[in-house]
């Protein structure tokens, strides 16, 4: 072995698996990239604390034409006040939309005892691909 490799080998620290890159906590999330079509218009509803939630249904098909699968994400978002907030409201349901977000299970009993779970996307970032037609 040549001088160089030997001191490129020993100069190279080693990083443990136990996440030495990092010096926050560990914590499981999941990213989700989703392409579909806006269910309805976005709707506010205000938090016990007084800040806003901007949460929309977004809808996805997959498959073909004939057998074709439609999927439903409900997303969330904290908006503040200002020119963002009033156009992310004034989209119409059939908006195209790219939203990446961060996904969680909930898991949860229903009324009649049944474990159910369900997936909710914290928005991160949205484009609008196509504005929809607003309905009459």
């Amino acid at each position: 072995m040549s001088f160089l490799a030997r001191r490129l080998t020993t100069a190279t620290p080693r990083l443990s698996a136990s996440r030495a890159f990092s010096a926050s906590a560990r914590r499981d999330i999941a990213k989700i990239t989703l392409v579909g079509n806006l269910a309805g218009t976005p709707e506010l509803k205000a938090t016990s604390t007084g800040r806003e939630v901007l949460e929309y249904a977004v809808a996805s098909n997959d498959g073909p034409r004939d057998n074709k699968h439609t999927s439903w994400f409900r997303v969330a978002t904290f908006v503040e006040d200002g020119p963002r907030k009033d156009y992310l409201t004034s989209l119409p349901k059939g908006s195209t939309v790219f939203v990446e977000g961060d996904a969680v299970m909930n898991t949860y009993t229903d009324a009649d005892g049944k474990t159910r779970s369900s997936m909710s996307i914290y928005q991160r970032n949205l484009e609008v691909l196509r504005r929809g037609q607003p309905a009459e």
